[in-house]
């Protein structure tokens, strides 16, 4: 009896343990709560924090609109900044891509055929007029001279025999007639012989530099056959193209005309370009040394491009230029009194070109300008400006036709002096 107490205290425990299923599902349920009811306060809590953040930053946003209505430092970030357009004198330079050219380049062909005896001269050697180039085995052109003289004398002989018997009565004055033709056309042959005998040796037909030899000593040549290119570039002719636009300036500057400013209502004189200055840029970017001058236009422009060819001529006393270089023309052009603006005072829309102008109320107006020429940071502007307008230099993105804005003014000349950049 004594042993029995505990078991009968603690069989109970011993048969709770033994729980059927949904006894255990009900204690397992119970243990979850604490954990689902952290995540629960979790989410609550997340969900105030964002609607006091939201709350704080859409009064910081009414803040900031209340005080950008109320005149804030907002609108001073965004100051318009004004000029006015300048006059100057000012080179406007315009590049053309060219073709260096010699003004004399011949290419130096064999008149006769035969063995090539003898080459007197180099390959890119300086060589005077008359000097021997080359010379053609003469042998069979020799004979042909020797032959053609000795019948000429044979002729010559008869005819003073002729003119002796002429004279005791004996050969008639027709007689003498035909021996006097004969030799005439003996003697042309003779002539003839001389010019295929000279035809042998090549001669420089004007001072100038040789280029690469086509054939060797001893090849035989035929008639027709180059044997070199002879080139004269004492001075250099330098042919590009010019549109249409282009070449009515230029040739109004050539002839010395006005460029024609009297049409937009200016004074004669305004803008009035004095000559044309014509510089050469090589292929390794520097400038020759020695400036040129417009040699010749051609006569017709070409249909298909637009354009019409011009020719510069550069002196080349040195030697540098060559026959089939490339390089670029610089046609600078003197523009007297020029109406200039920065570039970056312009904006463009559909290829066109505007400026903004403010009147004297303060309204802004958008402008189309007709651009002249393009120098580094400015433009010289053709017509659209005057002299006394008012236009936006700074803050462009900021402004709409018919804005009424405050500004801020700064000198032309100031503002020219501290360029550094192109239009937006």
């Amino acid at each position: 009896m004594p042993h029995s107490m505990p078991y009968s205290t603690f069989a109970p425990f011993s048969r709770s343990a033994g729980l059927s299923t949904p006894g255990r599902e009900v204690l397992t349920n119970a243990m979850n709560i604490p954990a689902f009811a952290l995540v629960t306060l979790a989410l609550v809590s997340l969900s105030l924090s964002g609607c006091e953040l939201n709350a704080n930053t859409h009064e910081q946003s009414n803040t900031e609109t209340h005080s950008d209505s109320h005149g804030g430092s907002g609108e001073h970030a965004h100051k318009i900044v004004v000029t006015s357009p300048i006059r100057k004198d000012v080179i406007s330079t315009q590049p053309y891509v060219c073709q260096i050219h010699s003004c004399k380049h011949i290419e130096v062909r064999a008149l006769e055929g035969g063995y090539l005896q003898e080459i007197g001269v180099k390959e890119g050697q300086a060589v005077k007029k008359g000097d021997l180039m080359f010379q053609i085995l003469p042998t069979l052109y020799q004979a042909r001279l020797d032959s053609e003289v000795a019948e000429a004398n044979r002729i010559q002989i008869e005819l003073n025999n002729a003119q002796t018997l002429k004279e005791k009565g004996i050969v008639s004055p027709q007689e003498i007639a035909l021996k006097t033709a004969d030799l005439a056309k003996a003697q042309a042959k003779v002539m003839l012989a001389k010019a295929e005998l000279g035809f042998t040796s090549i001669t420089a037909p004007f001072d100038g530099i040789v280029d690469r030899q086509r054939n060797q000593l001893g090849s035989l040549i035929e008639e027709g056959d180059v044997l070199t290119t002879f080139s004269d570039n004492s001075v250099m002719w330098v042919y590009f193209n010019v549109p249409e636009a282009r070449y009515l300036e230029y040739k109004a500057e050539l002839d010395g005309d006005d460029p024609g400013w009297d049409d937009e209502g200016r004074e004669e004189g305004d803008d009035a370009a004095v000559e044309l200055q014509i510089e050469l840029k090589l292929a390794n970017g520097r400038i020759f040394p020695h400036r040129g001058k417009i040699g010749a236009i051609e006569a017709d422009f070409n249909n298909t491009t637009g354009n019409i060819a011009f020719r510069a001529d550069f002196p080349n006393p040195d030697g540098l230029l060559r026959h089939g270089q490339t390089g670029t023309v610089l046609i600078h052009r003197e523009l007297k009194n020029a109406l200039v603006i920065p570039q970056r005072a312009t904006f463009e829309i559909l290829a066109r070109r505007y400026a903004y102008v403010v009147d004297a109320d303060n309204v802004v107006h958008q402008r189309d300008i007709t651009i002249l020429s393009e120098q580094d940071d400015i433009f010289v502007i053709q017509e659209g400006l005057e002299e006394n307008d008012r236009i936006i230099l700074e803050g462009i993105r900021e402004v709409r036709d018919g804005d009424k804005k405050d500004y801020e003014f700064r000198g032309a000349d100031a503002v020219l002096g501290q360029l550094k950049y192109h239009a937006e």
